[in-house]
């Protein structure tokens, strides 16, 4: 938003008045003026730089409360009554300065939590993560509504670098260990579980794990964490370890936490970012084709366990072309192709059948290296 003038500044008054129904519409009207930074000089009446932002914020606000049944307007104004400019400029920035500190003493409290015992191993690094990007957000918000500069900001910086800084030194550790074998014992046999009616993320995503870390994995659908037996796996969903971080999707974490070096993966974690991130960070050309796909697995399956089953051997597929159009080689995984491809009896919440194509016979390349060996 650009900053008002160093010349003579002029003002943007709202002036409104509610009606008693609907009964939170006062609230939400104070929230939304709060968020835009607004101060308030009288009751119902508010002050904001003049600047071609905060007039349209204005006037979309006066929109919303006429649409309502309130009443509300917006001038423009050389000074306020009783108030000089340099006292009102005083108050936009001492309203920042709190703002700052607030989020401040939020990120040292963080902090202080990082040296503290761990209650359960690889679960503080992702939860200070997470933390680390709703407070660059907030920070964001306050930012758009710092007007004059008020103080503070620097020092909320500095704190997020520290907690920036040890979140990457947890994750690093994370992946170290993970890296050399030691945890991925951890994790056999085990039940996994993610959110129903999966995408393009937990779809790569358990195909990672099956292939990757545990043949056995058992897979499970369940709305919320909470609802997660205490022996399951939760994964790319809200505050669990397995998530997105930062600006990585679930398969990328997992891809990072167990070190998982292999060219064709890393392709493939590209392609599952730009469709699952929307942001096209890698221009994956694969991206518009491998997304009527799954639309179209969607379309054909209601059951969430056929679903996951058929978007594991997509995944399978693209893997296996992807390394074979390369000529690339990775390190030796622990799925295998069963014997069979007829899956085992499973539950109302489970299942393990091996992501395998039925009928497919291994490639010509795949059969040499097998005589080889």
């Amino acid at each position: 938003m650009p900053r008002p003038g160093a010349g003579a500044r002029k003002w943007l008054i709202f002036v409104h008045q509610l009606p008693s129904e609907p009964s939170n519409l006062r609230v939400r009207t104070w929230r939304r003026l709060q968020q835009l930074g607004a101060i308030p000089v009288k009751h119902a009446v508010y002050v904001l730089p003049d600047t071609p932002g905060t007039r349209e914020d204005f006037e979309w606000l006066k929109t919303e409360i006429q649409d309502a049944g309130g009443e509300a307007e917006v001038f423009a104004a050389d000074c306020v009554n009783n108030w000089s400019e340099d006292a009102l400029v005083e108050e936009f920035r001492r309203s920042r300065q709190d703002a700052y500190l607030a989020l401040g003493r939020a990120v040292e409290r963080v902090l202080a939590r990082q040296g503290a015992p761990r209650r359960r191993s690889g679960t503080r690094a992702p939860a200070a993560g997470r933390l680390l990007d709703l407070f660059r957000q907030r920070l964001a918000v306050i930012e758009r509504t710092d007007f004059f500069g008020g103080a503070g900001r620097d020092r909320v910086v500095t704190l997020l670098a520290q907690l920036d800084g040890h979140v990457s030194e947890r994750l690093h550790a994370a992946a170290t260990v993970a890296g050399a074998g030691a945890d991925v014992h951890r994790y056999q046999g085990r039940l996994w579980v993610t959110r129903p009616r999966p995408g393009v993320d937990r779809m790569a995503s358990a195909w990672l794990i099956r292939r990757f870390l545990d043949e056995r994995a058992r897979f499970g659908f369940v709305v919320d964490r909470d609802a997660a037996g205490r022996d399951a796996i939760p994964f790319d969903m809200f505050g669990v370890e397995f998530t997105h971080r930062g600006d990585q999707c679930t398969f990328e974490t997992l891809c990072g936490v167990f070190a998982i070096d292999n060219a064709a993966v890393k392709r493939l974690a590209e392609i599952v970012h730009d469709l699952d991130l929307k942001d096209g960070r890698f221009g994956a050309p694969e991206v518009p084709a491998v997304a009527t796909v799954i639309e179209g697995l969607q379309l054909a399956y209601s059951d969430d366990h056929e679903l996951l089953d058929q978007g594991m051997v997509l995944f399978e597929a693209l893997y296996l072309a992807i390394a074979q159009a390369g000529r690339l080689t990775g390190p030796r995984t622990i799925a295998r192709t069963p014997k069979s491809t007829h899956p085992p009896g499973r539950s109302a919440t489970t299942r393990s059948t091996v992501p395998t194509a039925k009928g497919a016979r291994p490639s010509r390349a795949a059969r040499r290296s097998s005589r080889a060996r």
